[in-house]
């Protein structure tokens, strides 16, 4: 008795196979927001390891990319979103060659932010990773990309979604509290699968998710304010030198 009282809630994910079983286990990381679901996700024998997280958000990456490229291209043929500016000039004219040009870039690039995605996936969660071993959590960083990546996946798709049809103006203003929810909701999820990954506290592993974020923002205001400051220094420089020259 006191042994299956002890089991997990749900084993489903572990027992599936295939994309079957993928689906199954990135339906319930986002529709079962609970610490049980991301505990029993720990258990499964792909969060051993880094290759099952990583060919998930590959995948992810280049079919976003996919959609959003093909989604913008069928709105730039349909007059609801903007095409890009001088391409059409580029092919004397002809909007639809200037759209089939941005489709194939579309296609022929999506590996590509696949892999960047990755990347930048595997950077966020070391990252995050290392902020919950300073709160003594007791995960792995393949623990924690699995369970993550779990979430990741069906987020993603869903945003490169609704990005492509926020190019429709009467779409935008009721697509964009979706987005914000939708960020909002993926952070809430993240910071239950380090709670669990980690078996730390409910701020413990709020901080280790928003802490780096922040981080990660005050570098960018930072560089962008550091940019713009030099940006203006150099346009001083050239105009004292202009004003100097006979």
């Amino acid at each position: 008795m006191n042994d299956q009282s002890n089991a997990p809630m749900s084993s489903e994910p572990a027992q599936s196979a295939g994309f079957a079983g993928w689906f199954s286990i990135w339906m319930t990381a986002v529709t079962k927001p609970n610490e049980q679901t991301f505990a029993t996700l720990v258990e499964h024998p792909d969060a051993q390891s880094n290759g099952r997280a990583f060919t998930w958000v590959f995948l992810a990456g280049t079919v976003s990319a996919l959609i959003s490229g093909v989604l913008n291209s069928i709105l730039q043929l349909a007059g609801f979103a903007a095409q890009t500016p001088g391409l059409s000039d580029l092919f004397g004219g002809n909007a639809q060659r200037g759209v089939a040009f941005t489709l194939g870039i579309a296609i022929c690039g999506s590996p590509v932010i696949g892999a960047l995605l990755t990347l930048v996936f595997a950077i966020g969660v070391g990252i995050i990773q290392w902020v919950a071993k300073m709160f003594k959590g007791t995960g792995t960083f393949s623990q924690l990309a699995y369970t993550m990546a779990a979430v990741y996946v069906p987020s993603t798709l869903v945003s490169s979604i609704l990005s492509a049809f926020s190019a429709i103006p009467f779409l935008v203003l009721c697509l964009w509290p979706i987005s914000i929810l939708l960020a909002l909701y993926v952070v809430v999820l993240n910071v239950m699968a380090v709670k669990a990954v980690n078996k730390i506290g409910l701020v413990e592993a709020a901080g280790s998710v928003i802490l780096p974020s922040l981080a990660l923002a005050c570098c960018a205001f930072v560089v962008i304010f550091g940019m713009a400051a030099l940006g203006v220094a150099v346009s001083d420089s050239f105009n004292s030198i202009n004003q100097s020259l006979p």
